[in-house]
């Protein structure tokens, strides 16, 4: 699978990679959800309309991709994450031309990772411990 976004060989975050996280721009300082592709993020409220008939698993998708954590979307289980993961794909890959040929909406949906600040991607309501190693146990 190749995407029509130019991904170096060396980046992290080539199609078969989409991570999702909490951005803002200077332009639009509101933190939201957004994917990252090579070296740019994908405004997931920018592009909220192409969800609503192809991922119905994903209600009101503008709601969830506004909020400034991922919680919300997390809260919504596998089936969903999955769904939007393969749709995601579906809508990069250099064959499909719903997103590729939309000169507009590439223009409004895609954000240089480099003018981006990123935010912490969740909120945490209670004591939660990650083990690193077995040295950390």
């Amino acid at each position: 699978m190749k995407s029509f976004i130019e991904v170096p060989s060396d980046s992290h975050f080539p199609i078969q990679n989409l991570p999702f996280g909490i951005f803002s721009t200077e332009d639009v300082p509101t933190p939201r959800v957004g994917v990252a592709i090579g070296s740019q993020i994908l405004d997931l409220p920018v592009i909220a309309p192409l969800f609503e008939e192809k991922v119905p698993e994903l209600k009101n998708p503008l709601s969830v991709f506004s909020q400034s954590t991922l919680n919300t979307f997390m809260s919504l289980g596998r089936p969903v994450w999955q769904a939007t993961r393969k749709f995601l794909q579906e809508i990069l890959a250099d064959h499909n031309p719903l997103l590729r040929d939309n000169i507009e909406l590439r223009r409004q949906a895609f954000v240089p990772q480099k003018i981006a600040k990123m935010h912490l991607p969740a909120s945490i309501g209670d004591y939660t411990d990650f083990y690193a190693s077995k040295e950390h146990a």
